[in-house]
């Protein structure tokens, strides 16, 4: 199967309504013509509309789904969703780059569900300066990119200092902005692309973060650059959200 479409490895919650997490990033791998292989890293407890609970899955049983996959893919893009931040997720990412110091790690930070739900109520100061450097791209909304950089104010002045002089990307994530406006915003070193969109009314979806993170992925996979890949998710996100007026959105070519 490698021989015929790229693989992407993903790390991430199960969502048993498939609208986000594991089931909805395969599906949008799979809709992109690429192979997803998905390693689980929690179980969560919900529907579309209600989140009851989240049981993390430790790091040595998330290692051990990698290990056995890394014995014979060599994956070159990793996406790591909802995962235990603080124990796990900086472990995970050390182990990733000892099996392919090349990989480019996607990580879409989950700090609270659609439904309102809190993953993480604190991010320790030093967490978000320990773990940039190992990764390629970040992609927080504005209150996930609050809670990581401290800047509770204006998160957005933060970015170009992140991505200065290192190898990581962040995209600035514009759903969760009051307005009409739903613009994202690439920060790469020193350079700043924003992709422009509005906001939709009548069209709520579960899982958009997901869709969004797994057609860069994808993109990135099937020899996109950073930027055309960022475009390009934003559009298919888009359908995703116009697919239908239920929180599950539906995947299409």
């Amino acid at each position: 199967m490698s021989a015929v479409r790229p693989d992407v490895l993903v790390i991430a919650g199960y969502d048993p309504s498939g609208g986000a997490g594991l089931i909805a990033d395969i599906k949008t791998l799979e809709m992109n013509k690429v192979y997803g292989f998905g390693v689980c890293s929690a179980l969560t407890y919900q529907n579309d509309k209600k989140f009851d609970d989240v049981e993390w899955l430790p790091v040595e049983k998330i290692i051990r789904q990698i290990k056995i996959l890394s014995g014979r893919y060599n994956f070159g893009i990793v996406k790591i969703g909802l995962i235990e931040i603080i124990d796990t997720l900086l472990p995970v990412i050390d182990y990733l780059i000892t099996r392919n110091k090349n990989t480019r790690i996607i990580w879409d930070p989950i700090l609270k569900s659609s439904s309102g739900f809190s993953f993480h109520n604190n991010v320790a100061d030093n967490f978000f300066k320990n773990i940039i450097n190992k990764l390629y791209l970040i992609t927080p909304n504005i209150d996930e990119a609050k809670a990581l950089t401290g800047n509770t104010k204006n998160p957005v002045q933060e970015m170009p200092g992140i991505t200065k002089n290192n190898n990581c990307s962040v995209l600035l994530k514009g759903g969760h902005i009051k307005g009409n406006t739903r613009d994202d915003i690439l920060f790469s070193n020193e350079d700043q692309v924003t992709f422009s969109g509005s906001f939709i009314a009548g069209y709520d979806k579960h899982g958009t973060g997901c869709v969004l993170s797994s057609a860069i992925a994808a993109g990135l996979a099937i020899g996109r650059t950073l930027e055309e890949s960022c475009r390009y998710a934003k559009e298919y996100t888009r359908k995703f959200i116009l697919s239908n007026k239920t929180l599950l959105g539906y995947h299409y070519e």
